[in-house]
């Protein structure tokens, strides 16, 4: 996006009037906060005087090597005049200065991600103008304080804690706790010693209220390119180009003494979506308070006998809010000395029970359609509701306690840095991230983490709402920890990194240990919504299961059918290895068939559970895919061992193993070629998938069996293969006198495959693509060796996403779209799926179902998911149709 010459740089919103609004265009234009402050200005909400920078300005900002258009520098004097006659006060004068805030705001909220600088305008001369007009020197100096530490911090790029330190070597000198007790002759020193601090770095700290100001605006637009915002953005897919508007907006003041305060509330409980006011609050106090876990901030509620006018002002707006964007929203409020303010309103993240009750309850109140009840919930919050909680039988010792800020249960080891959970997460290991309180720069090792435990901050904490977010459980403000750098002591017992523990984040409980999880039980809300998503999609959502355990779980979640029953993990088991080593060390025919005859009977009974498990439904069989040397050892221990059980040398064993031996596996003798060279093993799965299907139908099931071949590039290799299998299919049909129906299909895999479709679907009755090995060939990258550079592929924009849990929709997507539309031109009953592990990836569906599939396949715990996201892409057809 280009910096337009139809728009302006500057919109200001103030005086019961603004500029903008929170239409679709506006939003892009403004960011998110910025087109919501319009909004409610628009609808008389009491909001301070402000203007919007828009985010086509923040591309310019980067366009123009780092640097603010003319276009902000000609428009900036008008609007500050502006907000000067609505606020009545002047920026820069010295007896009664006009503060501002300075924030950002994205299109989409990324709490915490970017940079904030507030009470900006003060210096050593202005400060005293605002000591005396508000007839409080200690606000005063507690605001210019503050100034100092949040620019030099935002704009300066200073450590934060360095300034922190001195304000606690402060309240130590003074023999106080909190930063409240400080009195103004404190505070005024904290800020010669911040001067000092200053000094000592060789800066010098602007004065000029407008220099102040550009500055501040340069280091918001230059956050949107910042670790953590990029950090986060890669995390929740949205995009680098998009760029961040910048807010600048009167300041009012909740620190102005016991009539002021600030607070965060939510029209509904963002846990658990009861439609209660939830929120928490603290007077005499500035907003960063409340979120930063400095104080422990008080539940909403406390405001009613504190102040009734105020609450019941609050409760009236928020109502009138819900009401008007028809979502729950995330309100920050703040109290001058009397009179309410609202700062920003936006939707509320929300665990994914609340995401699904509210949209639920929002139904029955009238509010929203099913339709956008359903566009309501993401498909990855989805993915939370399956996330294990404390199973109830379970005896276990609570050793703290803290708040329930993200429910859910975790398991993990004790990490102290984002870093270091990042670290042992790609290792492999399950860790919990404990720290006094999180922040953005933590949003890495958050991601990570199995769980988040954080020493202080509230419901409304940067804990609490990034954990929520992302469906993590968290407990915050556990006041009893005791954190070092690598441990950390609660009640005189200490736990360093490495150890196991457990969070309850429903309860707000830590537990030392490993407690058993279960998983959630999906009913009530959630039956009521995905039976909503299911009247509207208009595709089957299938699931890839070997077992039959697996096949009753799945369908459980929704399961329409099974798209992929991989037969090759049925030979790993006991026995079963054993007979498949027998078979492939069989040097005739009736050796591999003699061993085959001791697999048929399990590969049967496991046929029998999965047709049983789906009764009614498709059931798609692989045939044996893998190369034949993965059943077979490679260290040389378990050859001495192996050889000695199937009663052959090792020397013969060393000899099979070596004459298998392939430089590039997954491209040599496999899948169908198998079922070429060695026609047996399909034999004999067959008869199992057959004989298991009769078996069943004869107790009066109804079994649909479909099986499909592996791996083809030509059709004469499925003719030939399809011959085999239905002969052998039809005689044991007729021999059993049973009226069985199956068919025969395959999996299209390879590029050629898609590019020949027209001829193989002469054979095919259903195409199922496997876009893993799919993707593989196409890209010619293997995805067992992609992981050393995939991920730098991604950050540095060469590929929007990692193709392997991302269809490539411009490279693997257009082999597809030619495979389905030659399929269909030579058999037009074609039948059409998906069984990589992009069935369950939300895009993904998108592009399958707008490419015509019948069907996506996709892990059962990934159905409710897949379920959704084709029920999001029947509405968006609708409308766009």
């Amino acid at each position: 996006m280009t910096t337009s010459t139809k728009t302006k740089a500057i919109y200001f919103f103030g005086n019961k009037k603004a500029d903008g609004c929170a239409s679709t265009e506006m939003r892009n234009l403004l960011g998110g906060k910025g087109a919501n402050l319009a909004e409610m200005v628009n609808m008389g909400v009491p909001v301070p005087p402000g203007f919007t920078i828009s985010t086509e300005q923040c591309t310019h900002y980067y366009e123009n090597n780092n640097s603010l258009s003319q276009a902000i520098l000609d428009e900036l004097d008008s609007n500050i005049e502006k907000v000067e006659q609505a606020s009545g006060k002047k920026f820069g004068d010295n007896t009664n200065p006009l503060l501002f805030s300075v924030r950002s705001g994205a299109r989409i909220s990324m709490p915490g991600m970017m940079d904030t600088v507030l009470n900006l305008g003060l210096n050593d001369i202005a400060v005293e103008g605002l000591a005396k007009v508000s007839n409080s020197e200690r606000f005063a100096w507690d605001s210019y304080r503050r100034f100092i530490q949040m620019f030099s911090n935002v704009v300066l790029g200073l450590e934060h804690h360095d300034f922190e330190k001195i304000i606690a070597e402060k309240k130590k000198e003074e023999g106080v706790s909190e930063d409240i007790d400080l009195t103004a002759d404190c505070l005024k020193d904290i800020v010669k010693r911040y001067k000092e601090y200053l000094k000592n770095k060789n800066i010098n700290f602007p004065d000029d209220p407008k220099q102040q100001l550009l500055m501040s605006i340069e280091a918001v637009f230059g956050s949107w390119n910042g670790d953590r915002a990029i950090k986060y953005r890669n995390l929740n897919g949205i995009p680098h180009n998009w760029g961040t508007a910048v807010n600048v907006q009167t300041m009012v003041f909740g620190n102005l003494g016991d009539t002021s305060g600030t607070g965060v509330a939510f029209t509904r409980n963002p846990s658990t979506g009861e439609n209660k006011f939830y929120g928490e609050y603290l007077m005499n106090a500035q907003g960063e308070d409340v979120v930063a876990g400095i104080r422990t901030p008080i539940p909403i509620e406390n405001l009613q006998k504190q102040n009734p006018k105020i609450y019941q002002e609050l409760v009236d707006i928020y109502l009138k809010l819900e009401n008007h964007f028809k979502d729950m929203q995330d309100l920050e409020f703040t109290i001058d000395n009397g009179v309410l303010y609202l700062l920003q309103t936006r939707t509320g993240k929300r665990t994914s029970h609340a995401a699904i009750k509210t949209a639920v309850d929002m139904v029955n109140e009238g509010l929203i359609t099913k339709e956008e009840a359903v566009l309501r919930v993401t498909p990855d919050q989805l993915d939370q509701l399956l996330h294990p909680t404390i199973d109830s039988k379970e005896q276990y010792d609570v050793i703290a306690k803290g708040l329930p800020a993200s429910p859910g249960a975790a398991v993990g080891k004790a990490v102290f840095t984002a870093d270091e959970a990042e670290a042992w997460a790609n290792k492999g290991e399950k860790v919990i991230l404990i720290r006094e309180e999180t922040s953005p720069e933590d949003i890495g090792g958050m991601a990570a983490a199995e769980g988040i435990l954080t020493a202080r901050g509230g419901m409304t904490s940067h804990a609490a709402v990034v954990a929520r977010g992302m469906g993590k459980c968290c407990v915050c403000g556990c006041s009893t920890l005791s954190i070092d750098k690598k441990s950390v002591t609660i009640k005189g017992i200490t736990y360093n990194e490495g150890d196991i523990i457990t969070l309850n984040g429903t309860a707000g409980e830590v537990i030392a240990g490993k407690v058993p999880l279960v998983q959630a039980t999906l009913t009530g809300h959630f039956g009521i919504f995905m039976g909503w998503a299911d009247e509207i999609r208009n595709i089957n959502v299938r699931t890839n299961a070997d077992t039959p355990h697996d096949s009753e779980v799945a369908r459980k979640f929704g399961a329409e059918g099974i798209g992929l029953c991989r037969t090759e993990h049925m030979f790993f088991e006991g026995e079963r290895i054993q007979a498949v080593r027998e078979m492939i060390l069989a040097n005739t025919l009736e050796g591999r068939k003699k061993a085959l005859s001791k697999i048929l009977p399990m590969q049967k009974s496991d046929f029998i559970g999965i047709f049983t498990a789906m009764e009614g439904l498709p059931v798609t069989v692989r045939l044996l895919d893998p190369p034949l040397h993965e059943f077979l050892p490679h260290e040389q221990e378990a050859v001495i061992e192996i050889a000695k059980e199937l009663n052959v040398s090792i020397e013969e064993l060393n000899k099979k193993i070596s004459s298998l031996k392939e430089f590039n596996p997954m491209l040599g003798h496999r899948g169908c070629r198998l079922g070429v060279t060695y026609p047996e093993i399909y034999e004999m799965q067959t008869q199992a998938i057959i004989e298991a299907a009769i078996e069943v139908s004869q107790q009066g099931k109804t079994v649909i069996p479909e099986i499909m071949v592996p791996l083809i590039s030509e059709v004469k290799e499925l003719g030939l293969l399809k011959q085999k299998i239905k002969a052998i299919a039809d005689s044991i049909i007729t021999s059993s006198g049973t009226n069985l129906e199956y068919t025969i299909g395959t999996m299209i895999e390879i590029p050629r495959a898609a590019l020949l479709a027209d001829e193989i679907a002469k054979e095919a009755e259903f195409f199922s693509f496997g876009t893993n090995d799919l993707t593989q060939m196409t890209f010619g990258v293997s995805r067992d060796d992609s992981g050393s550079f995939l991920p730098e592929y991604t950050e540095k924009n060469i590929l929007e996403n990692d193709p392997f849990q991302v269809l490539d929709q411009k490279g693997v997507g257009k082999l597809i779209e030619i495979a389905v539309a030659q399929g269909r031109k030579t058999n037009p009953n074609l039948k059409i799926g998906i069984c990589g592990e992009h069935g369950g990836e939300a895009s993904s569906i998108e592009f399958c179902i707008n490419a015509g599939f019948n069907y996506v396949s996709c892990s059962p715990y990934r159905i409710p998911i897949a379920r959704l996201a084709a029920a999001q892409t029947a509405i968006k057809n609708k409308g766009t149709n």
